[in-house]
């Protein structure tokens, strides 16, 4: 009798698990596909290129300067040299503190690439968990990043309340 029970609850178990549906989707492959998308990265890398420009003119005058520096050197005087050795490292802060604002984290080209590529992906995005809805699929996962990225779950799965109250606190409150 119990091994009747204990198949008959493995059983019910393994219907649990199957009918949970999983399916994946390329991203990189579907955003090819998108005429906006291809516009929006020639658009980008022509301003990369346009800024990397600018900044290498900078680091140019920097490199002229210093050479030319290095030849005058023996002819110039103690402040003069100063001088010209405090013009030299003011210009290469300018250069880098330029190449910073157009290539760092904040930078203009991040908050352009943002702006452009953005609504794609969210777009993208809905569109997949449309789709997964309206086929009852759970679970979708993005083959084309480098860790397998889950980017669509339905709810059903979440136990994050669950965990939450399990720890002795409410779903909900934040902590501030």
């Amino acid at each position: 009798m119990k091994k009747i029970f204990f198949i008959s609850c493995l059983l019910l178990m393994a219907l649990g698990v199957s009918a949970q549906k999983t399916a994946y989707v390329d991203t990189e492959y579907i955003l090819k596909h998108i005429p906006d998308y291809k516009s929006s990265l020639t658009q980008i890398e022509g301003l990369s290129k346009q800024y990397q420009k600018e900044v290498d003119d900078v680091f140019k005058e920097v490199d002229a300067m210093y050479r030319t520096y290095q030849a005058d050197q023996v002819l110039l005087t103690d402040d003069m040299r100063k001088r010209r050795e405090n013009d030299i490292i003011e210009k290469e802060k300018k250069a880098k503190e330029l190449q910073r604002q157009r290539f760092g984290p904040e930078g203009d080209l991040f908050q352009t690439r943002t702006k452009l590529l953005k609504p794609i992906q969210e777009k993208v995005s809905t569109t997949v968990a449309e789709v997964a809805k309206n086929k009852y699929i759970d679970f979708v996962f993005d083959k084309s990043s480098e860790s397998t990225m889950m980017i669509y779950a339905s709810a059903n799965y979440d136990i994050s309340n669950d965990v939450i109250i399990r720890l002795g606190f409410k779903p909900g409150t934040l902590v501030k």
